[in-house]
């Protein structure tokens, strides 16, 4: 079965996030898709996802296929691009790695959130992260045009953070700010066809 531009967003969604339960599958392809047949059902049907209760998973066969297509094509300006905003995204991502630590542990410990000078230098910190972000995230729209809503979603956590909400900045229950740039870094990996591993040993 082919898969049409709502069934191949949920399964770059599904690969991303590893799992998606019913309500945040709804809630994703809502008013984006007009067949009976959803994109989840579609997933299935083709083997790409399987269904686990209320829980859609992918597997081994939708990775490969997911693969081939969140690949940027080798050797083309497109993967040049983006192999220079990769380049460019590493040393931020050092940075957001140690803020995030910092984020949870305080004076030896869990941060409980109650030094309030302590958690603002922490969130300047990251504002100073999230503005250098802009740049080179935009640059990454010119691969790919999949890259374009990290921004908006990154933004839409960071305020949160700003609001006072402290779960917004690395909780992995939500779309934290830590969550999303996770999944911007592993849309990297995708795109540029970098296995994780081979990241960390280089």
């Amino acid at each position: 079965m082919e898969l049409d531009h709502a069934a191949w967003a949920l399964l770059h969604e599904l690969r991303l996030r590893g799992k998606l339960d019913g309500n945040v599958e709804g809630d994703m392809v809502r008013g984006a898709h007009e067949s009976s047949v959803s994109p989840a059902d579609v997933l299935v049907e083709s083997g790409f996802a399987v269904r686990k209760r209320t829980t859609l998973m992918i597997t081994a066969e939708g990775r490969e296929r997911h693969a081939r297509w969140a690949r940027i094509e080798a050797g083309s300006a497109s993967e040049a691009d983006l192999r220079l905003a990769y380049e460019r995204f590493l040393p931020l991502n050092d940075e957001l790695i140690r803020v995030c630590n910092d984020w949870q542990v305080h004076s030896g410990g869990p941060n409980d959130h109650t030094d309030v000078e302590y958690d603002w230098a922490v969130i300047d910190r990251l504002a100073r992260i999230h503005e250098r972000l802009g740049p080179v995230a935009r640059s990454m729209t010119k691969s790919s045009e999949r890259f374009g809503a990290y921004r908006g979603r990154l933004a839409a956590a960071f305020a949160k953070v700003e609001e006072g909400e402290a779960d917004w900045f690395t909780s992995p229950r939500l779309d934290s700010y830590h969550t999303v740039w996770m999944q911007l870094h592993e849309d990297l990996l995708l795109g540029l066809g970098i296995e994780r591993s081979d990241e960390v040993r280089a």
